[in-house]
């Protein structure tokens, strides 16, 4: 048995398995979405760190991280 025939009958078997279904993390990505700003409503990812968020605020608003985001804690 060459390997073309072993790939062949790996396909075979995932197919009938059912593994070749892609999982979208695009509905689990919105839910994480925790911090908004305060000017713009712009959402972010609960795991966004401070630096990101100072660059927003003085980049679109031209103000502080506390003036956008006043419940984020360092």
């Amino acid at each position: 048995m060459g390997n073309g025939a072993k790939a062949a009958s790996k396909r075979e078997r995932n197919a009938k398995d059912g593994a070749g279904q892609a999982k979208s993390q695009l509905k689990v990505n919105e839910q994480a979405k925790d911090i908004q700003c305060q000017v713009c409503k712009s959402t972010f990812l609960k795991t966004t760190r401070a630096p990101a968020l100072t660059e927003h605020a003085q980049n679109k608003h031209k103000k502080e991280l506390a003036d956008c985001f006043p419940s984020f804690k360092v």
